[in-house]
């Protein structure tokens, strides 16, 4: 099979594209031929040793495709079925295996590119918005990088729940994404000369006071002025790090920001048991197919091209969600 492959940690010009040898289906796995696979920052937070890997590495975690071999004790597949995943290694590749038990059955009228793009970032939206913090009927929220995977679907899922979303972004075209998602208020942060000292003053008063909650997945660029736009007792969610991660800093802040809440939460945690994986799953398909939810797939590569796709997604040249196209 051909698959992307790092033989070392480094920049997007480490991906290369290799022929492996075809891999089969263990005890409790099926073997997917991918049709495409999602590229998220993680990748290339892995790819460049920011989170340690052993080389050699095929990136990516995430895709869909069509089973082609099923594994002893597997009962609830068979070939031929589509299916998608968030947490199988090795996803840049023409042959993926995965744990049945974390495989999402794609349902009739959803296609598999849709179905590729969804997972981490729809599972990531899902969790923020129902669990880390419950969104309510009437809240005002911050969401930073509003035209983002995360952000589209984010923006989404809390404004069906009732919230009022503010969004930053930074461009007008990104502004344009984020409105079409249901954004009510949209701050260009690249029109803001000191954005610590200048978006704190904006979201209050867009939201008659600080907000209950921040989704923050940019991290050192924006950190500090959203903890600024917490209301009393608010909590700050820290998802993810774009711009970098956050410095170490001294949590006496949170007691004089008033009382505030601050979480670091990752998928995994919220997605470990196969119950609580697909239940969320099948809500994010169900609002595929009723309509109610967009997934903007901002840019296609093809598997060879992987090296780009990294390049664009960390010079922030991406909307929406990135793919590699694949069969």
């Amino acid at each position: 099979m051909r698959a992307i492959q790092a033989q070392r940690a480094g920049g997007p010009d480490v991906l290369e594209l290799v022929d492996l040898p075809d891999p089969t289906a263990g005890p409790g796995e099926v073997l997917v031929r991918a049709a495409a696979a999602g590229i998220n920052f993680i990748d290339t937070y892995r790819r460049g040793g920011v989170y340690p890997m052993p080389f050699p590495h095929t990136p990516g975690d995430e895709g869909a495709g069509v089973v082609v071999a099923v594994g002893d004790d597997v009962t609830d597949l068979a070939e031929g079925d589509r299916v998608a995943w968030a947490d199988s290694p090795g996803s840049y590749a023409e042959l993926v295996r995965v744990k049945a038990d974390r495989a999402l059955r794609v349902p009739d009228g959803v296609d598999l590119d849709t179905a590729a793009a969804l997972p981490l970032q729809g599972l990531t939206a899902h969790y923020l918005v129902t669990s880390t913090y419950p969104v309510q009927q009437g809240d005002t929220i911050l969401v930073h990088a509003g035209a983002g995977g995360v952000g589209l679907l984010l923006t989404q899922l809390a404004t069906a729940r009732g919230a009022r979303v503010i969004t930053t972004v930074s461009t007008s075209e990104k502004e344009e994404l984020s409105r079409a998602a249901g954004a009510v208020e949209v701050i260009r942060y690249d029109l803001l000369h000191d954005l610590t000292a200048e978006l704190p003053g904006l979201v209050k008063e867009l939201a008659g006071g600080g907000v209950p909650v921040v989704y923050d997945g940019v991290g050192r660029s924006t950190f500090d002025a959203s903890l600024a736009c917490l209301r009393r007792r608010g909590m700050m969610v820290l998802f993810g790090a774009s711009s970098g991660p956050v410095p170490p800093f001294d949590i006496q802040r949170l007691n004089s920001g008033g009382s505030l809440f601050l979480t670091r939460p990752t998928l995994g945690h919220y997605i470990a048991t196969t119950e609580e994986l697909r239940g969320r799953a099948d809500e994010l398909f169900e609002g595929v197919l009723d309509g109610s939810l967009d997934v903007r797939i901002g840019a296609r590569f093809t598997l060879a091209d992987a090296a780009d796709a990294h390049r664009a997604l960390e010079g922030r040249a991406t909307t929406g969600k990135v793919i590699l196209e694949i069969g």
